[in-house]
């Protein structure tokens, strides 16, 4: 962990559905906290599947967080005064670029940015932002769930449609979070429809 006085810089959380993104996240949101820093947690409103103004983790652990509809808005949001600003679920902004941009300025005005978020989407791909903020963070932490077919370490998500794995052509974005819309996959347990 980097912590030297007055040093920004981005850390990243990934990986698939199920796997503690977000009780990570509010892990190190608590620390931070009680280490007497001023922090500040977003989630983008369309991740509404727990609660509407808190980060909420599937386990049942939760965070007060502000609900922005925009990476614009996110910004104005932000207090000038926050040592660490937290942002769940970074794969549903819309704008990559704005993002990006934003978390490398915080960074550079020595705010700890730590954001988490799928890193690939259910068809096994690189998901929004995710890949672009791996390489410019100093800190990446890929997290593992368990695969739900055979007990291997999961790191992708299954999209199950009907029982039956969703479509390659389906949505992107298609906020769940019920399991039995989703599972943590193995790589060979994942599976993809292709039409």
């Amino acid at each position: 962990m980097y912590s030297k006085p007055n040093s920004g810089w981005i850390e990243v959380i990934c990986g698939c559905m199920f796997c503690g993104k977000t009780e990570e996240l509010i892990r190190r949101v608590r620390r931070a906290e009680i280490a007497k820093e001023t922090v500040q947690v977003f989630k983008p409103h369309i991740d509404s599947r727990y609660s509407e103004n808190e980060v909420a983790s599937h386990n049942g652990l939760q965070w007060q967080a502000t609900a922005v509809c925009s990476v614009r808005e996110l910004k104005e949001f932000i207090d000038e005064q926050a040592s660490v600003v937290a942002i769940d679920e970074v794969q549903f902004f819309d704008n990559e670029a704005a993002l990006i941009s934003l978390c490398e300025e915080l960074a550079d005005r020595g705010v700890r940015v730590v954001v988490a978020g799928l890193d690939l989407d259910f068809r096994g791909e690189p998901f929004g932002a995710m890949p672009e903020l791996l390489a410019r963070a100093e800190e990446v932490t890929k997290l593992h769930a368990i695969c739900v077919k055979c007990g291997e370490s999961a790191t992708r998500t299954q999209r199950i449609i009907d029982g039956k794995p969703a479509a390659y052509d389906d949505p992107i974005i298609l906020v769940g979070g019920q399991k039995e819309g989703y599972e943590a996959r193995c790589r060979s347990c994942h599976q993809v429809c292709k039409t």
